[in-house]
């Protein structure tokens, strides 16, 4: 079980992985290729269909291996090559298929979980700025040129502006949402406190009347 349980995490981490690529390179296309501006809504999109084409990968794999256990099953002649699987392969084929199979499963709840995927589209976006802000900085060391002299410069400073709305506005709304969730939270916690403070208050004041 912990094998399994451990080849399936592995295979979850490598296609979580792709998937936050595959969003990276549409964040770098959205917003600074074309201009865009950067929407987290449509991102999560991204990020869900991403996962769930990994999913359909995973499950294609786990009918793939099914197939070939099934074939292998009560064959015990010498192999004619790798795939050519024999009885003595079925259980780690049946094994292979169930990781395989919660691969997928694991995937598709990741894409109905909004906090998962808000998680791996910040991942990607923070990805997409590192791409940006390194591109940047070795132009910045290479051509040491004023604004008039670079040929390309317009198209540059274009990319910067679109590097601002993509992680600095970006990451502050997000520090603002956090902050307004928190203080959210504390008010809360602080109103139950109030009110289970009060309850105890009434029932002090009973058990003195009482007495």
């Amino acid at each position: 079980m912990g094998r399994t349980a451990d080849a399936i995490g592995e295979g979850v981490a490598i296609a979580t992985a792709a998937a936050k690529l595959a969003v990276k390179n549409q964040i770098l296309v959205g917003t600074i290729a074309r201009g865009g501006a950067f929407e987290i809504d449509h991102y999560m999109d991204v990020a869900r269909a991403a996962l769930l084409s990994m999913a359909k990968e995973s499950d294609d794999a786990a009918d793939l291996l099914t197939r070939l256990r099934k074939r292998a099953k009560g064959r015990h002649s010498d192999p004619h090559g790798t795939h050519d699987y024999r009885d003595r392969d079925v259980r780690n084929l049946r094994r292979r298929a169930k990781q395989s199979a919660g691969v997928a499963e694991r995937l598709r709840k990741m894409t109905e979980e909004p906090e998962a995927l808000g998680e791996l589209v910040e991942e990607a976006r923070a990805a997409a700025w590192s791409d940006v802000r390194g591109n940047l900085d070795r132009r910045l060391r290479v051509e040491g040129m004023r604004p008039d002299q670079d040929p390309d410069y317009d198209r540059m400073r274009d990319a910067r502006m679109q590097a601002l709305k993509l992680v600095d506005l970006q990451a502050l709304s997000s520090e603002q949402r956090a902050r307004r969730k928190r203080a959210k939270a504390a008010e809360k916690a602080a109103e139950k406190d109030a009110a289970k403070s009060e309850r105890s208050t009434r029932r002090e004041a009973r058990q003195v009347g009482d007495t």
